[in-house]
């Protein structure tokens, strides 16, 4: 197994009640397969994780794509796109 720290940012972190968590997922996950496991929870979870909301996932400081995996002991953030101006 592995365990990962979840850090979550803005909205989520509101929404959500949770600035981070530990997480222990199967070897070999991806950020989708984490993805998913979150959106399983239901609730807030899956309104703001598996539908139209946008957001994005940095593995251990790098953006990350659904199917990049996650390294054991990896800090995984999610967050909202931030806009510029």
């Amino acid at each position: 197994m592995n365990t990962v720290q979840l850090l979550y940012f803005a909205r989520l972190r509101d929404v959500f009640g949770l600035h981070s968590e530990t997480l222990t997922l199967p070897e070999g996950s991806a950020v989708a397969d984490l993805i998913a496991r979150l959106v399983a929870r239901g609730g807030a979870f899956a309104d703001e994780l598996g539908g139209a909301r946008v957001f994005r996932v940095a593995v251990n400081q790098e953006m990350a794509r659904p199917d990049d995996p996650i390294p054991a002991g990896a800090e995984v953030a999610i967050f909202p796109p931030v806009t510029g101006g």
